[in-house]
């Protein structure tokens, strides 16, 4: 089945955090009928669908991404039938449902790596990887973990290291053995049976690794070494091996059992992203992929064009600049003293135009910027080890305000939830941005309908990609349809040349009060663009 037949294609996903999305039961941590709950309003934006991070058994060291049993429901989040539920109401909405498959590791908690710890041999004993010690009873090799510290843990029952990409409590699968990887295809398999309509798969990349154990090489640094030491090497050998593509391969086929069922990958923002998409989305692999890559560099056209140009089908890229790993976008890039409204419409406006999957993060439709949280506060395991030079992922995982007025802005009625909500969200709370017909939720759901509205932007081609200076220009092109879009990222005013371009009508962008549009001069030659400002024509 070719990737250009998939739904996800064009396709725009809102990916729900459950743990903050809505509390039903009120202990204080979201869960699914809070979701069950909330779908009228993720429906109302004009999405295709929605991504549910996990909700299956974790004892949530990382929060929901150490899996104690892939084929349940957290007892805290509900059961198999409250999923059941969720997913018949989405469908009901026209909502497609893709969940978080985590195929790379599990939970210390997990049965398999309880019986696997125990012994060396026995059916779970190659489950997870193991190594001997160095002959100085040190870790194997000199593999980095992502969170910090050697990516190797001692186990004194089994007498051998095992291999952990995060957390110490996040052992890692060995999809190496026939045995393990068809047990993570047979739970892929056991989803597709409800109905899922697929799969948003986490850290594609840490899939496999080098068999032999090789060490990394260095990267070395000059000065203070960074915070971070994961940094300090190539990885070329703990991660990003040859067989993941035929890891995904074999998951590919599973899922093309089922009529419409798609895969969407995670990957690392490790270089050579743009590269990855391409090997791991050809046919028989992937539907789409997206890296943490664009996100994690300064805002600015350079980036954005040089992701639309590196891959040969920018259809299979999945754009996710905001999510419950980073901190949110109109945090992260907002200008100084640039307005966060008119930055959110840009932001609106150029995912409106991008190809590929555009994947909307729950609360970004409300401008809701990234909370400051005290020590004290942080839950995250990254925060906690990096603070205070990075405080972690919590400030994009505090609980959404759903009601200005009310205690929590409505998220629960517990005494406390599980992250406080900010005070200063109050006032991006969905029942008081419902009321604005020019505020943020209204800029999403019009730049959201424009996108429906045009073939061009939604299936099309791209075309022409330039970056000069701050804007971005760049084409879609399809059904006999052609839409310029032109973004000005920077909070000054800019120009572009149009001699080269086809004559445009333009397209109606939704703009904060008091905002100028982008106009094109007398004789048609030039587009003169106000500071944060996007410009959308139709030829």
């Amino acid at each position: 089945m070719a990737n250009t037949a998939s739904w996800l294609r064009g396709a725009a996903l809102y990916q729900i955090y459950p743990l903050s999305f809505l509390d039903a039961d009120g202990d204080g941590w979201g869960d699914l009928e809070g979701v069950l709950s909330g779908l009228d309003h993720i429906a109302s934006l004009g999405v295709d669908g929605v991504w549910i991070c996990p909700f299956y058994p974790s004892p949530l060291a990382d929060f929901g991404y150490d899996v104690a049993d892939h084929r349940d429901v957290d007892r805290r989040m509900g059961n198999l039938a409250t999923f059941d539920r969720v997913l018949e109401a989405a469908h009901a909405r026209g909502l497609k449902v893709i969940i978080d498959l985590v195929l790379g590791h599990t939970s210390d908690e997990h049965p398999w790596f309880r019986a696997s710890r125990r012994s060396r041999s026995g059916p779970l004993a190659d489950r997870y990887v193991w190594a001997d010690p160095a002959p100085d009873g040190m870790p194997p090799n000199n593999w980095l973990s992502v969170f910090g510290g050697s990516a190797w843990t001692w186990e004194p029952r089994r007498r051998q290291y095992y291999l952990h990409h995060f957390l110490s409590s996040q052992p890692s699968l060995n999809l190496h053995d026939a045995a393990c990887l068809q047990e993570m295809l047979d739970t892929a398999a056991f989803w597709l049976e409800r109905g899922v309509d697929g799969f948003r798969i986490d850290a594609v990349d840490f899939f496999a690794h080098d068999p032999e154990l090789r060490p990394n090489p260095a990267l070395g640094w000059q000065g203070e070494p960074p915070v971070k030491l994961f940094g300090l090497q190539r990885h070329v050998h703990d991660m990003m091996h040859p067989t993941i593509r035929t890891v995904l391969e074999r998951l590919r086929a599973v899922a093309d059992r089922y009529e419409g069922r798609v895969l969407l990958g995670e990957l690392s923002s490790q270089p050579g992203g743009s590269q990855r998409i391409a090997r791991y989305t050809a046919p028989g692999g992937l539907h789409a992929a997206y890296t943490l890559g664009v996100a994690k560099q300064p805002f600015g056209a350079r980036p954005f064009a040089e992701a639309l140009t590196g891959v040969d089908d920018p259809g299979a890229i999945c754009w996710s600049l905001s999510n419950h790993d980073v901190e949110r976008a109109i945090s992260r890039w907002l200008p100084d003293g640039a307005d966060p409204e008119r930055f959110n419409a840009l932001l609106a406006a150029l995912f409106c135009a991008l190809p590929g999957t555009v994947c909307l993060y729950q609360g970004e439709e409300l401008a809701l910027p990234r909370a400051t949280l005290a020590q004290a506060e942080l839950r995250d395991p990254f925060g906690k080890t990096y603070w205070p030079e990075f405080q972690g992922r919590d400030g994009s995982r505090t609980p959404l305000p759903w009601r200005a007025d009310a205690d929590h802005c409505g998220f629960t009625a517990a005494s406390a939830p599980w992250l406080p909500v900010p005070a200063a969200h109050r006032a991006h709370a969905i029942d008081r941005l419902d009321a604005r017909p020019d505020g943020p939720l209204a800029v999403w759901r019009t730049t959201l309908a424009l996108r429906r509205a045009h073939p061009a932007l939604r299936h099309g081609a791209v075309a022409a990609v330039e970056a000069e200076g701050a804007v971005l220009a760049f084409e879609r092109v399809a059904e006999g349809e052609r839409v310029l879009a032109v973004i000005n990222t920077a909070d000054a005013p800019a120009e572009l040349s149009l001699k080269h371009r086809p004559r445009a009508t333009p397209l109606d962008l939704p703009r904060p009060a008091g905002a100028p549009p982008a106009e094109v001069t007398a004789d048609g030659r030039t587009l003169v663009l106000p500071p944060l400002t996007a410009w959308l024509g139709l030829a």
